[in-house]
């Protein structure tokens, strides 16, 4: 006999779990939509600069109240209120709303957010699109559902005629925009989570976030893998808490590396 020691697989996510997060989402995505294209809509700056709506607000309240409710010994981390500290070794991370420049513009494209870390690592990942009635989520060897159905990433191997999302090119410096299109990549914006429902779904190839918080990509490193992609940092490192994200099919993932992170950290 082998003395030879092997480590145990890691557990799949609950299923149970799995589905709150997503009727927890989707509830949240409910009370968005009821300020949503609201004439008398009041818009905050946050310190940051950022937008804030009391949707975002009360989108992250009942979110976290629905998780206080089943699940009250969980840390919660979300964009706009203090983190709630647990013991039970879980952590759920909270975007209310994702693209709230767009949701205050009336563009039906922002989303909600919703993710929960593990002992093992990314367990559960949702993305609610609730003006379009779009739900894509996974867990951790359960496989990744849009709508209910499975689905997977597309099987594009060239990158040339490839197509990437982004949610706006402010933060891109020249030198990036320049590799991507000389690399035959054609890019398209209004991404943020909406991106990366779309290459969950296989309709597109890559959405790439330079500059990326925590709560902004908690969800897509577990929604990745199980619809057979891959995600990482625009510099290749594994997490969604490195600062930036790069989601896409797999196939193509070290070759958009190789064109994106020697341009993302170029100045100018």
């Amino acid at each position: 006999m082998s003395s030879v020691s092997h480590p145990s697989p890691v557990p799949p996510a609950d299923p149970d779990l799995m589905r709150a997060a997503v009727d927890i989402l989707r509830e949240a995505g409910e009370l968005t939509l009821s300020y949503f294209r609201s004439a008398d809509l009041e818009i905050d700056d946050k310190a940051d600069g950022t937008p804030v709506t009391v949707a975002d607000r009360g989108a992250e309240r009942l979110i976290r109240e629905r998780l206080a409710d089943l699940y009250p010994d969980d840390t919660v981390l979300g964009e706009e209120e203090a983190a709630h500290t647990g013991g039970s070794g879980r952590t759920w991370v909270i975007d209310p709303i994702d693209g709230t420049k767009a949701f205050t513009h009336g563009v039906p494209l922002y989303s909600n957010l919703l993710a929960l870390d593990d002992e093992h690592g990314p367990a559960i990942g949702v993305i609610n699109i609730p003006a379009l009635g779009e739900t894509v989520w996974a867990g951790r060897g359960l496989g990744c559902f849009y709508n209910g159905e499975p689905t997977t990433v597309s099987t594009r191997t060239e990158l040339a005629g490839s197509w990437m999302m982004t949610s706006g090119i402010g933060n891109w410096n020249p030198a990036l925009l320049d590799a991507v299109h000389d690399a035959g990549v054609h890019v398209r914006t209004w991404g943020d989570g909406y991106g990366y429902v779309l290459v969950a779904t296989g309709r597109v190839e890559a959405m790439l976030d330079p500059q990326a918080a925590l709560w902004d990509v908690a969800p897509m490193p577990v929604i990745m893998a199980e619809a057979g992609g891959r995600f990482s940092a625009v510099d290749g490192r594994v997490g969604a808490d490195t600062g930036s994200g790069l989601g896409s099919n797999g196939f193509l993932h070290e070759a958009l590396l190789e064109v994106v992170a020697p341009a993302a950290t170029t100045g100018g």
